[in-house]
C-alpha cells in the first residue's frame, strides 16, 4: 500500500474512534463528568508514560522539558485541553450530542478566526461569507436552543487555543502529550483520591467490568493521537482538513439516531447553515491549496 494510501487509512480511524466517543464515555455512567476526566488524565499519563520509553522518546522529552518557552506553551496546551476534554465529557452524558458534534464542526471555522485575531492572517473572499454564514448559524441556534450553544462554542475556541499552543511549541508527538499530561496528573489523581475518601468515587464500585473500562481510558486517548499523528506525516494538511469532517458527522448521526435527540426544524436549519459554510470554506481552501502549487511549479519551471 503506498505512504499516502495508508496516510489516509490512518486519519480516517483515528477520526472514526473520535467521532465513536459518545458511545464509550457513556458506557462510565454513572460517574460524572469530572470523575471521568480525571481518570482519562491519570490513566493517560501512565499510558504516553510507556509510549514515550517505547517509542524512544525519552531524549527528545528531557529536552523539552529545558526549554522554557516551549514548557509554558504546553503547560497552557495542557490546561486548555482539560477544559476541552471536560465540556466534550459532560455533553456526552447530558445529552447534549448533537451540540458536542457542532462545536467540532465549526472548530476550523473558529480556528482561522484565532488566526486573523491573534496572528493578524487575511482572509479570503469566500473565506469572508463562509465566516458571516457562521456567525448567522449560531444566532439560529442560540434562537432554538434559548441560549447561546455554549458547549459547542467551548469546544471549538478550546480546541482552536489548543492547536494555536501546540502549533506554536512545535514539539513531537508523543513528548507533547506526554508532559500535557502529567502537568495535569497531580490534580486529576488528587480529586480520584478524594473521591475515594468520601466514598464517592464509582471506581470499583459497579463490578469488575465497570472499573477495567476505566483503565481503558488512557489506551482509547493514545491510540487516535498516535494514528492522528502517523497520518499527519504522510499525508497533505489538505486530505487531513477533509478527514477531520468524519468525526463530528459521526457524532451527530450518533445523537440522532442512537441517543434520539431532539431536532427541531430551526436546529435543522441551523446545522444547515454551518455545512454550507464549511462546503464554503473547504472548496475555497482545496482551490487555493492547488493555485499555489501551481504557482509554485511554474516559478520553479522559469
Amino acid at each position: 500500500m503506498p505512504d499516502s494510501r495508508r496516510g489516509v487509512v490512518f486519519g480516517a480511524l483515528a477520526y472514526t474512534l473520535w467521532g465513536t466517543f459518545p458511545l464509550y464515555w457513556t458506557l462510565l455512567e454513572p460517574a460524572g463528568a469530572i470523575e471521568i476526566l480525571a481518570h482519562r488524565i491519570v490513566w493517560s499519563v501512565l499510558t504516553m508514560l510507556v509510549i514515550l520509553v517505547l517509542a524512544r522518546r525519552v531524549g527528545h522529552f528531557r529536552a523539552l522539558l529545558r526549554d522554557r518557552q516551549r514548557l509554558l506553551l504546553l503547560v497552557c496546551a495542557a490546561l486548555v485541553i482539560s477544559v476541552n476534554w471536560g465540556a466534550y465529557i459532560w455533553g456526552v452524558n447530558n445529552d447534549r450530542v448533537v451540540e458536542t458534534s457542532l462545536g467540532y464542526f465549526i472548530n476550523p471555522l473558529v480556528t482561522v478566526l484565532m488566526g486573523v485575531l491573534l496572528l493578524g492572517e487575511r482572509l479570503r473572499r469566500l473565506q469572508w461569507i463562509a465566516m458571516a454564514i457562521a456567525l448567522l448559524a449560531v444566532v439560529v441556534l442560540t434562537v432554538d436552543y434559548g441560549e447561546p450553544p455554549w458547549v459547542a462554542l467551548l469546544l471549538a475556541f478550546s480546541f482552536g487555543t489548543y492547536g494555536l499552543l501546540k502549533k506554536q511549541a512545535g514539539a513531537g508527538a508523543v513528548e507533547s502529550i506526554t508532559l500535557e499530561t502529567l502537568v495535569i496528573a497531580p490534580f486529576a489523581a488528587a480529586y480520584v483520591a478524594w473521591l475515594v475518601a468520601a466514598g464517592q468515587s464509582t471506581f470499583g464500585g459497579h463490578g469488575v467490568g465497570h472499573a477495567l473500562l476505566f483503565t481503558t481510558t488512557g489506551v482509547i486517548t493514545a491510540i487516535p493521537l498516535m494514528l492522528f499523528g502517523a497520518a499527519a506525516n504522510r499525508v497533505s494538511m489538505v486530505s487531513l482538513g477533509l478527514l477531520q469532517y468524519l468525526a463530528p458527522t459521526l457524532q451527530f448521526a450518533l445523537g440522532i439516531l442512537v441517543f434520539r435527540e431532539d431536532m427541531p426544524a430551526s436546529r435543522w436549519i441551523g446545522f444547515g447553515l454551518v455545512w454550507v459554510a464549511l462546503a464554503i470554506f473547504t472548496v475555497e481552501a482545496i482551490k487555493h491549496h492547488r493555485r499555489q502549487l501551481r504557482l509554485a511549479a511554474e516559478a520553479s519551471a522559469v
